[in-house]
């Protein structure tokens, strides 16, 4: 019964403050932000920490803010 709920349970992976451009990326199922994640996978796969078949993952990211340019 314990291995049901951890093979059910959400897995929250948190990626802390990435460029604009990365999430855009990552929406889109590409880039380095992706690779971070399958990797974080794969070692929770890996160490048997996870089942082989887990489903819901939530990807935690927050854009950083935009640099204002000043001057001409």
């Amino acid at each position: 019964m314990e291995n049901e709920k951890t093979a059910n349970a959400p897995l929250l992976i948190d990626l802390g403050k990435c460029k604009r451009k990365q999430v855009k990326k990552l929406r889109k199922g590409e880039g380095k932000l992706m690779d971070k994640v399958n990797e974080a996978i794969d070692e929770l796969k890996a160490s048997e920490a996870i089942a082989e078949n887990a489903q819901p993952i939530i990807i935690v990211v927050k854009e950083k803010k935009r640099k204002q340019k000043w001057g001409i």
